[in-house]
């Protein structure tokens, strides 16, 4: 895995605002248009905090495929940790004790 990423990590990407009417946004390494919605008050040139989990990692690359509403790829230096991902613990076994 890529410097400390794994599958399912929430990570955050700082991406700078294009448009203000239905906000646009620069995704750094991302080269195709990316809007959301977003009711605050933004303006043109400011940077947001986008948050999504990775579906995909590419070592060779160094790229990593990100769920923000739409997959994203992007380099994964553009990438922020925010909480790494805890699988659930198991309450019961998987298999059932035997009993003499």
């Amino acid at each position: 895995m890529a410097r400390g990423f794994g599958i399912g990590d929430a990570v955050a990407i700082t991406a700078t605002v294009v448009t203000e009417d239905r906000v646009s946004v620069s995704i750094p390494s991302y080269n195709f248009p990316h809007s959301i919605i977003d009711h605050s008050k933004v303006k043109k040139g400011q940077p947001i905090e986008l948050r999504g989990e990775i579906t995909r990692i590419d070592d060779e690359g160094g790229r990593a495929t990100i769920d923000l509403g739409t997959l994203v790829t992007v380099d994964i230096d553009n990438v922020r940790l925010v909480e790494k991902y805890r699988p659930p613990k198991r309450k019961k076994p998987l298999r059932d004790m035997v009993v003499d």
